[in-house]
């Protein structure tokens, strides 16, 4: 039974999301603050956190930080409807996505799927001439989840290690933003482009040599984005 940890430290939101999760199926994990759901992790790693940002005492964020230092749980946000700061803060720092306060429970279901789909793809549905991937000082293991920038082993989450497969699997080609979101974050996606250009910016701070010049992961104004061989 898939696990899931709610954090969220106002009862009279986690107790409907904890009813209706238990009804669809889920097996729920409750945490009201930010040293609970750390302990809760600690003790029985869920398979889907949804994660509130404003916690008492141990932030959100910096919930979401720890969580990241060992683990590529996927993570969903919990933000009220203006923190766009804070949004774009947990984004950077390794979350998958958000939703933001008030939602509907048939939006957050759609969104706990999406990420469960993706982190449930097997490394044995790659196909083995597809297994290694190369443009430029890239390297991409795509059955170890492994990338190496100029040789060096960099540590890529879930979701930006999916987005360089798919632009390495389309190295030169334009590829929009409608197109990317569908491929990587499934066409029953609800947000909006953003939450792409946040993960788009985290990936550029990893394989580029400098990250405000990108010269192999570039910006096409008015379409998307396309990652370029230096070597063509």
């Amino acid at each position: 039974m898939t696990t899931i940890l709610v954090v969220e430290d106002e009862e009279s939101l986690r107790a409907p999301l904890v009813f209706n999760l238990q009804r669809d199926g889920y097996d729920v994990l409750e945490a009201e603050d930010g040293e609970r759901a750390l302990a809760a992790v600690a003790e029985s790693m869920p398979d889907a956190i949804l994660l509130d940002l404003m916690l008492p005492g141990i932030s959100g964020t910096e919930v979401c930080r720890r969580i990241r230092q060992d683990s590529e749980v996927p993570i969903i946000m919990v933000t009220a409807k203006d923190d766009v700061v804070d949004r774009i803060v947990g984004l950077e720092i390794g979350a998958d996505d958000y939703v933001t306060k008030p939602y509907s429970y048939r939006e957050l279901l759609a969104r706990i799927r999406a990420v469960m789909r993706r982190q449930e793809r097997k490394p044995s549905e790659v196909e083995d001439d597809e297994d290694v991937l190369k443009v430029g000082p890239i390297l991409v293991r795509v059955d170890r989840h492994e990338v190496e920038v100029h040789g060096e082993l960099v540590h890529l989450p879930l979701r930006e290690f999916e987005l360089l497969e798919l632009l390495i699997r389309n190295v030169n080609r334009v590829l929009t933003r409608t197109q990317i979101i569908n491929l990587v974050w499934g066409p029953d996606y609800v947000g909006d482009t953003k939450t792409l250009d946040v993960h788009v910016k985290r990936l550029r701070s990893r394989i580029e040599e400098d990250a405000k010049r990108p010269k192999l992961l570039q910006t096409v104004r008015g379409l998307g984005y396309k990652m370029v061989d230096p070597d063509a």
